[in-house]
């Protein structure tokens, strides 16, 4: 590797190129294809960058960068969240800022990603470079708050170029993830306690009534999808983006073979859907959307929850991964919360020490039961 590697700024991954982006990230689920996906399709309100760390022809590191206007509250719970929602009506401008964040909003986490043959002694040298270029993307764009969105505290050499670079830190909602070494569904059902394998057993009863379908077009659902997954979006506690419609479709059509859709119908009505991304040993809960009344009725969270199980099971999958919230049905089913850490600083020095003092405030509760784990 020459003494000074060279920064590039994209403005389209297909400046990157397939090879080099998977080579970079081998294990992802979230691959090239999906983040062409997102950027073919766009999402209201944010615009994307990528960066790359090159030695030549040989590109070294990249990352992905989203450029948005970000809401101070958006982490903020309980009595911090009524206060910053009452000023921001008084005040529509006070809380929000325009960001310039490593990462994506529709991923689940945050990393750079090395090529294979990056040493581990080279890759915290290499991460700050990727912070000089998200630097240079703000600069560029007349943006002061630089963030980096849901690192998981292993990914040690970003983690350790950031404290060194003195970036704030804040604790990030944690990933759950469920381990599935198991050789049949029973086997699964059979950790779980009494109490919760009888009552999962009882609102299972409820798919007998439901059909299921699994897709990988769903042109024909999309409005209803959209219908669902808005209602879903705006019952929880976290609203960062707004995927459009095309978006779901976009993702079974970029990752053949890796991306499905399971649908579920009562009668000729489509009550829920469940979009995943899947490898041969991982399998990845992207979004689920539900009809919020006729869903309870049917139990249809837990009926969704337990079809991906079973299917992981039957498809020696290992590894669930269900993402952020509603932690506590995800620890009483068997997952493990995996921490997160979110980083984040201002490029003028007085905005930052402000900032600094408000992240004190809008620090997520932490979940309510479980253990977190590195």
């Amino acid at each position: 590797m020459t003494a000074r590697p060279v920064i590039a700024i994209h403005a389209s991954i297909t400046e990157i190129g397939a090879d080099a982006w998977d080579r970079c990230f081998p294990e992802a689920l979230e691959t090239y294809a999906y983040y062409q996906a997102v950027e073919t399709v766009g999402i209201p309100g944010f615009s994307w960058r990528y960066i790359s760390v090159r030695d030549g022809e040989a590109v070294l590191a990249v990352a992905p960068v989203f450029l948005t206007a970000y809401r101070l509250d958006t982490t903020a719970q309980g009595w911090v969240r009524r206060l910053a929602l009452g000023l921001a009506r008084v005040a529509p401008g006070l809380l929000a800022l325009r960001l310039a964040c490593l990462g994506s909003p529709v991923t689940e986490i945050c990393q750079v990603g090395f090529a294979p043959d990056v040493p581990g002694e080279t890759q915290e040298a290499l991460a700050e470079t990727v912070l000089d270029g998200l630097n240079r993307v703000a600069a560029g764009e007349g943006i002061g708050l630089l963030g980096v969105k849901e690192i998981p505290v292993n990914a040690v050499p970003l983690i350790a170029a950031l404290r060194r670079r003195g970036w704030a830190e804040m604790t990030a909602l944690p990933s759950a993830e469920l381990a599935l070494a198991h050789a049949t569904f029973d086997d699964y059902l059979a950790t779980l306690s009494r109490a919760t394998r009888k009552d999962m057993r009882r609102k299972l009863k409820s798919a007998a009534a439901l059909r299921i379908e699994r897709r990988t077009v769903i042109d024909d659902v999309l409005p209803r999808i959209k219908v669902l997954y808005d209602q879903t979006r705006a019952g929880g506690d976290f609203q960062f983006e707004d995927l459009p419609a095309a978006y779901f479709q976009a993702v079974l059509t970029h990752l053949p073979g890796r991306a499905s859709c399971f649908l579920y119908w009562y009668e000729d009505e489509l009550l829920g859907f469940n979009l995943l991304l899947e490898s041969h040993d991982h399998m990845l809960d992207k979004f689920i959307g539900m009809d919020q009344e006729r869903g309870r009725t049917f139990n249809l969270y837990f009926v969704s929850w337990l079809n991906n199980v079973r299917y992981c099971i039957e498809h020696g999958c290992h590894r669930y991964q269900s993402g952020q919230g509603g932690y506590a049905v995800k620890l009483r089913l068997g997952s493990t919360l995996v921490a997160n850490a979110l980083y984040f600083r201002h490029r003028r020095a007085v905005v930052n020490a402000l900032l600094r003092l408000v992240s004190r405030l809008v620090e997520p509760d932490g979940p309510a039961v479980g253990k977190l784990t590195a």
